[in-house]
């Protein structure tokens, strides 16, 4: 400690002299002293501190109370999580509303006797976990500690013969991905996605997504992880957009969905609603409208590149007709390729999928009534907890689809209703679920309340697996 004293005061010799006729710190330090630092400024102590970083301030609690004080300021451990590479806001949102674990259980009332030094601290040590966010078009895996995953695979229902039980072809999935990151199974605790299915409220539909959730659990654990957390898709994609109440439009592999959800749980009995256009049909009306002007791809790798990297949604379809949108890009090693009409057509049979041939509702009308199903519900005396869509998956990151999706929202629903309604666009994109995940395993209270032990998962009542 004598080593570290003489450090800070090395740093501070220089700045002393000209802050000699500077007020005195705060009389709130108490009566003990801090000897020759009395004679500094508060701000520029905690500008020491800031320099000496967090572990050597956190030492410098321990030599007299008016020390423990200052250094215990959560302004100074909001300045070191702030330079943390994980974004502030998200680690803010994370403990003030996650890190009681499942129920959700937010602080809005006791942020303010949150310890960011204990909190700084507790995350420290957290082991995090390994994230696996199954997808509806393809797996994505990697260690909670990294900035984004580290790989991708088949979804768990590609893997193995069709006809084989399920538990064996999940394992299989599960070793497959353990195979890949080099990894022993007794190392960490796993985050789960699991898939948006079995959307209905009935109790078959119950029973088939209990037993899919159970089987993820039994495979897990009998591999010997040491903890198993399964949350639903669309709730961390929820998680990741720094909320836990809001509609959830996922545009996934085959499929979109949308998911009402309340304090991070799925309201099935509101309704969930599905619609058969995603982003496989998005990229094969691409194709189709190309090869009507005989331009023809060797892989559908390139649609999809050129779906990604220049198609959009326009605000007006009808006066984008009149506009000259034609664009080019150049996918490797197939060349260059243009496109005019294409561009915003494509996105297009989200909101009016008869241009594609497909009988459904358009995205638009979908939402609607999902909001009008959460009203009609009066699950809460806050009437505004469905007026935020969270926008999710790869085709949910097509420029101008919030905008589009909030003007049809505004134009569909009374303006008591639409009056406020906010679409937040995929925070993440394809990867928003992964990093809902990475927002529970980086929590202080990880692996606490949100995950299931061997011993655990054996006496859990089923209802509990249920959410």
């Amino acid at each position: 400690m004598a080593a570290l004293l003489r450090k800070v005061w090395q740093s501070v010799s220089s700045r002393a002299e000209p802050t000699r006729n500077t007020p005195e710190p705060e009389a709130a330090y108490g009566q003990s002293s801090t000897g020759e630092f009395d004679r500094l400024p508060v701000d520029i102590f905690t500008q020491i501190l800031k320099l000496l970083g967090p572990k050597e301030a956190a030492r410098l609690v321990a030599v007299c109370k008016s020390w423990k004080l200052i250094v215990s300021k959560n302004r100074l451990w909001i300045y070191f999580l702030q330079n943390q590479e994980e974004p502030w806001d998200s680690i803010f949102f994370a403990e003030t509303h996650l890190r009681l674990g499942h129920p959700l259980q937010a602080l809005p009332n006791q942020i303010s006797q949150l310890s960011f030094m204990e909190i700084y601290g507790q995350r420290a040590q957290v082991p995090g976990s390994i994230i696996i966010d199954g997808g509806s078009g393809y797996c994505k895996f990697g260690w909670s500690k990294y900035a984004r995953p580290s790989g991708q695979c088949a979804t768990f229902v590609e893997f193995g013969n069709i006809e084989s039980p399920a538990y064996s072809r999940v394992r299989h999935f599960f070793s497959t991905i353990y195979s890949r990151m080099h990894l022993k199974t007794t190392t960490q605790p796993v985050v789960v996605s699991l898939p948006i299915c079995h959307y209905d409220d009935t109790e078959s539909a119950k029973a088939l997504r209990r037993q899919l959730k159970e089987i993820f659990y039994s495979v897990l654990l009998d591999m010997n992880v040491p903890a198993v957390c399964a949350i639903n898709q669309a709730t961390l994609a929820l998680y990741a957009a720094r909320r836990t109440s809001g509609i959830v439009v996922n545009i996934g592999f085959n499929q979109t969905s949308v998911v009402p959800i309340l304090h991070g749980k799925v309201m099935r009995k509101v309704g969930v609603e599905v619609l058969g256009v995603g982003a496989l049909k998005l990229t094969t009306f691409l194709r189709d409208l190309m090869q009507q002007k005989n331009i023809h791809f060797e892989s559908i790798y390139t649609v999809r590149s050129l779906k990604e990297n220049l198609c959009y949604i326009a605000l007006d379809y009808e006066a984008e007709l009149s506009k000259d949108t034609q664009a080019s890009f150049e996918v490797a090693p197939e060349g260059w390729f243009t496109l005019s009409k294409e561009r915003f057509q494509t996105g297009e049979i989200l909101f009016q999928p008869h241009i594609a041939g497909v009988r459904a509702l358009g995205l638009q009308r979908a939402v609607a009534i999902c909001i009008n199903r959460c009203q009609a519900a009066e699950l809460t005396g806050d009437d505004t907890w469905f007026k935020t869509v969270v926008l999710t998956g790869g085709s949910a990151c097509l420029p101008g689809l919030a905008g589009r999706l909030e003007k049809e929202l505004s134009r569909l629903l009374p303006h008591s209703v639409s009056s406020g309604i906010r679409v937040i666009s995929a925070p993440y994109g394809v990867d928003s679920a992964w990093f809902g995940a990475k927002l529970i395993s980086n929590l202080s209270t990880f692996p606490g309340r949100w995950c299931i032990a061997k011993k655990q998962f054996r006496h859990t009542s089923r209802r509990n697996l249920i959410w």
